[in-house]
């Protein structure tokens, strides 16, 4: 039975190694004037991570703070679908996706929640692409492939999204209860392509919100060829998959 709690919205954070990032973006998402709890779900940080959100838990947001810790670095497409059915659980009704190391800014966060309650989308994405390129300190050759990955994308899936890759999401709680996560193949950042694409065939509606990415200045970047190598061969399987409601063969 799921646990009363203080806000509609909860942000999935995976982390790895942040220890230099988890309590100051913690802080920044639970001081937003919009109530937004927060999950964090680590994976096995042998730098303290979990302890830092531990203390939090106990000294300073008793009920706004979550921990999830899981044993060994498993996937960030794992972690966030661990969060995604613990949020659902709990019954929240937009469960969030963001990054732990500032290149998402938690003050989008309200304009992410806006677009699905306000607005009436189903999911909406802070965007790199939708209007130009919105990236700050990445080394241009890591834009280029971000930039040209995504426009790949909508051409392999015939979509319209701009920003596939894109790892800032707002989901209403339903869309993640029909999906069918179990089946969800991706673990690297072809997940975040996955995800999207299987809310847009199953007739969910999407909305991408502009936001400005800004490279992480504190801990290491988790991004390596072999993610990229799966989200590129990965759409070819997405594009020969029928994806179905959860529950339906």
């Amino acid at each position: 039975m799921a646990e009363k709690h203080f806000s509609d919205s909860i942000v999935i954070i995976p982390t790895y190694n942040e220890k230099e990032n988890v309590e100051a973006i913690i802080r920044a998402v639970i001081g937003l004037e919009k109530a937004f709890d927060v999950l964090i779900i680590d994976d096995g940080s042998p730098d303290g991570t979990a302890a830092i959100v531990k203390r939090l838990m106990d000294e300073d947001f008793p009920t706004r703070l979550h921990l999830i810790e899981r044993q060994g670095k498993l996937g960030l497409g794992t972690a966030y679908i661990r969060g995604f059915e613990w949020a659902i659980a709990q019954g929240y009704d937009y469960i969030f996706e963001m990054d732990a190391d500032f290149s998402h800014n938690p003050a989008d966060l309200p304009r992410l929640y806006a677009a699905c309650h306000d607005e009436g989308y189903d999911v909406s994405v802070g965007s790199r692409y939708v209007k130009g390129v919105n990236v700050v300190n990445w080394p241009m050759g890591r834009v280029l492939m971000s930039y040209f990955a995504s426009k790949y994308v909508r051409f392999v899936l015939g979509i319209g999204l701009h920003d596939t890759t894109a790892g800032f999401v707002c989901y209403r709680r339903r869309v993640l209860e029909t999906i069918d996560l179990a089946r969800v193949r991706f673990k690297g950042y072809a997940f975040q392509i996955e995800m999207k694409y299987s809310a847009l065939c199953l007739g969910f509606r999407v909305k991408e919100v502009p936001v400005i990415f800004i490279n992480r200045e504190l801990g290491t970047s988790k991004m390596s060829g072999g993610i990229f190598s799966e989200a590129f061969f990965g759409v070819m399987r997405l594009r020969m998959t029928s994806i179905k409601p959860r529950g339906k063969e």
